[in-house]
């Protein structure tokens, strides 16, 4: 079985995907502490980080300027692919585990857990990249093509575009459960007392953005498709789109 059906066959099970989010939790914590120990290793991070938010911008300059996409591009670009540090949100998901799995939908869950795991992934990657880059932060699209192409990792890369989807679609889903919208807004004030602002940040960040969308399937169409189109031209040797 596939990861991907893997992941469709345990849909509506909590118990699996409060396990998947232990597992992500811990991974993507150990691949950040790790990444951000050495200085000259996480400046060259957040430098890579920085030209890759820099050229989301740009790839996606229409969705940012769209009144109706402006606030989920916004979200997919500093939740999951920005330079937005995680670990507060990381250590507030812990922190409450019973509870979330208490509290929040299967597809509630499902959303951490692949935020969680888009976290590793992305540090998995970046790691790939500084170890062709080196520490030098002068990057440009002919440097990133060369790095990117010489990393030899087009499953770690699709599995990348395929979790964006997913938690698009997930997000999508949970628009359409109008109590899990109130109970957002009548937790922001607890949370912020309880110490679990990032949290409730990122959960009522995504479901709003998704809710103003009103139908995410061409959004997310067209994210997936140039995605998977610069994967394919970086891989065959080329650098248009960046």
């Amino acid at each position: 079985m596939s990861e991907h059906s893997l992941d469709t066959h345990h849909e509506d099970d909590k118990a699996f995907w409060v396990a998947q989010l232990q597992g992500k939790l811990m991974l993507a914590r150990s691949l950040r502490e790790a990444a951000q120990s050495r200085a000259p290793h996480a400046q060259a991070r957040l430098a890579l980080r920085a030209w890759q938010s820099e050229r989301l911008a740009r790839t996606y300059a229409d969705l940012l300027d769209s009144e109706r996409y402006a606030p989920a591009a916004s979200f997919f670009l500093q939740e999951l692919y920005g330079t937005h540090d995680a670990t507060e949100r990381d250590n507030e998901v812990e922190r409450i585990m019973p509870t979330l799995e208490k509290l929040l939908p299967a597809s509630g869950l499902r959303v951490l857990a692949y935020a969680l795991e888009m976290d590793a992934l992305s540090e998995t990657l970046d790691n790939a990249m500084l170890a062709q880059l080196g520490h030098d932060t002068a990057l440009n699209a002919a440097r990133y093509a060369r790095a990117y192409r010489d990393c030899n990792n087009p499953a770690e890369r699709a599995r990348q575009i395929w979790l964006m989807s997913e938690i698009g679609h997930t997000l999508d889903h949970l628009t359409q459960k109008p109590l899990l919208g109130l109970s957002l807004q009548m937790m922001a004030g607890p949370a912020k007392l309880a110490g679990l602002a990032d949290l409730h940040r990122f959960l009522s960040r995504g479901y709003q953005s998704f809710r103003h969308m009103q139908g995410a399937t061409d959004f997310l169409a067209t994210i997936a498709a140039r995605e998977t189109a610069l994967m394919e031209t970086l891989f065959s040797g080329g650098s248009d789109g960046l």
